[in-house]
């Protein structure tokens, strides 16, 4: 039933902002279509049960997305640096970050924040290790440290929501 009632929920919030209308007509309906299409695919979308559903939810999302645009914008920054020094300074390593996070969504969330944010793309997930393709694996730098900060900030975010 958890599961029903956040798919409706959510389908019927992405209604609403296309109809852009409260108007009682199109509430109904919006009603019965997402109950429509809630039940047809519950079954088939359990990766939504390690959402914890909180009254809280809506602040860990917006805080969490807060943390991404940030850590996007430093990103973006810092390749863009790189594109547009005469020398270019990489050193490309692929590197495993452990995660906390246990369920599928979390995991699959956290790998693509990761991927997401320019010079870091997640390659591969086994068991609770991400292994990540970083752009700049500097020689003498202290991986584990490292490859801390490139997940750390989404992973406290994302524990607050998800499983």
């Amino acid at each position: 039933m958890r599961r029903f009632i956040l798919i409706a929920s959510g389908i019927f919030a992405a209604w609403l902002a296309l109809t852009s209308s409260l108007a009682p007509a199109e509430l109904v309906t919006g009603l019965i279509v997402s109950a429509g299409v809630a039940a047809l695919s519950w079954n088939h979308l359990s990766l939504l049960d390690g959402i914890r559903l909180t009254p809280a939810l809506p602040l860990h999302l917006l805080s969490y997305f807060w943390t991404f645009w940030i850590a996007l914008f430093k990103a973006n920054l810092d390749v863009a640096m790189r594109v547009v020094t005469p020398k270019v300074k990489i050193n490309p390593a692929l590197v495993e970050v452990r995660t906390g996070l246990k369920s599928d969504l979390g995991k699959l969330w956290l790998a693509n924040s990761i991927t997401l944010t320019p010079g870091t793309l997640t390659v591969d997930v086994i068991g609770d290790t991400l292994r990540v393709h970083w752009i700049d694996a500097t020689p003498g730098r202290d991986l584990e440290h490292a490859t801390r900060a490139i997940a750390e900030s989404f992973e406290n975010k994302l524990r607050r929501f998800l499983s």
